[in-house]
């Protein structure tokens, strides 16, 4: 029983931080267009610490706990990787221009074939 009140306590924590960040985000966009009398620095600094504070919400939450250990585990990942040398970046660009000059030669040469075949075809 007592989990259960736990899980309803958690489930209502984390609807009333979205809500709230949602009711922040609005407020920013309604701020600023209220306020457009202001200077504009003004403006930003209230936006850029309204945008701080709804990240610092949606981090607290457990979707942006899952964003933050994806964004971990990614970096990990990332260091992982073996990336190709500048020798092997060269090479591989390199074939993919010929490949591509090659297929472009090709269609170009199909191109003009198929152009004095149907002018043939209506010359008869």
């Amino acid at each position: 029983m007592k989990m259960k009140d736990e899980n309803k306590k958690n489930r209502l924590l984390e609807i009333v931080k979205w809500v709230g960040v949602v009711i922040l985000l609005i407020l920013s966009i309604i701020g600023n267009e209220v306020f457009r009398g202001y200077d504009i620095y003004v403006r930003m600094m209230l936006i850029f610490v309204i945008i701080i504070v709804t990240v610092y919400i949606v981090f607290t939450t457990k979707i942006g706990k899952w964003i933050i250990v994806f964004g971990k585990e990614s970096c990990i990942e990332l260091q992982k990787v073996v990336w190709p040398t500048y020798q092997e970046s060269l090479n591989t660009t390199l074939v993919i221009v010929a490949v591509t000059v090659l297929m472009s030669l090709l269609v170009w040469g199909l191109d003009a074939v198929l152009v004095h075949v149907i002018a043939f075809g209506l010359r008869l």
